[in-house]
Formats: structure tokens, sequence, C-alpha cells
């Protein structure tokens, strides 16, 4: 079987798009994260999850995580306006990792060995340098180990 086979339609966004879209789009199809295209359109990166909430809290509480009790709650229409007033590139690390990029001719074990290997929970599946679609980690274990249930 071959990455082209599996890969499912998936959200893609553009370095500018503003990163309270990105984060509306994970939070309503519940995402593990979106891949991140260049103004061309060819993929340049994988925004997980983890990095839009990472985000969300400052790094002082995240270097101090006790400092959560002590500012109490924090108004969700603040955390709102932060990524509103934020793009997708200000929540990309500095330094961008490997992209978890297969081509559509790849083996579903090559694209497990990627996916493993960036520890990744989805891959970006490409058609030359045009999105195909993606695998995430939840599709690839269906695959693998089917959806019955004991």
């Amino acid at each position: 079987m071959r990455a082209g086979e599996i890969a499912e339609p998936y959200p893609v966004v553009g370095i500018g798009t503003s990163a309270l879209v990105a984060a509306r789009l994970i939070a309503r199809d519940r995402l593990p994260g979106l891949v991140v295209t260049d103004e061309s359109g060819k993929p340049m990166a994988v925004l997980p999850a983890s990095e839009v909430v990472r985000f969300m809290v400052p790094d002082y509480v995240q270097d101090d995580p006790a400092l959560a009790g002590v500012l109490g709650e924090v108004p969700i229409e603040r955390i709102a306006a932060r990524l509103a007033a934020a793009r997708v590139a200000d929540l990309l690390p500095s330094r961008p990792a490997e992209l978890p990029v297969m081509k559509v001719d790849d083996t579903v074990v090559e694209l497990a060995a990627i996916m493993a290997r960036l520890r990744s929970p989805l891959c970006a599946v490409v058609d030359g340098q045009k999105v195909l679609g993606v695998v995430t980690a939840a599709r690839l274990l269906e695959l693998v180990c089917g959806d019955e249930l004991p």
C-alpha cells in the first residue's frame, strides 16, 4: 500500500494565516495539528496542536508552572485576542524541525518510519510540490490494527 492511497483530505494553512483561524480549525475538527505551507503552497512545517496550546501560556508561566495558580484564571477573551494578533509563523519554532513529507508512491512502512523518527502526529503526502493529503497517526493505526475493539 502506498502513501497516496491512504492520504486523506486535510486542512492546510499558509504561514500568514491568523493563529486564531488555525486554532479554530484544530479545535473544530479535533486535529493533532496542521500542515503549514509557504506562499507558493509548498509544505514547510507541521504545526502540532500542542504548539498552539503552548503559545497560549506565557513563557514565564511555562518556566515556573506554580505561577499559574497564583495568576488565577485568565479570561478566555485575552487568550483569543493573543491568538488573533498572531500569525501561524509566530507559532512555529525559530529552527523548524525536519518536515514529515512523503511522496505519493512511498510505502506505508516508509511513512510509519518517518512519523516515528520525527515523532510527528501527521505526515503530508505530496504529488510534486502540491499537498495531496495527510496521513495521521490515528489513520495509520486504524489501517494496521483495524477499528474493532475486543
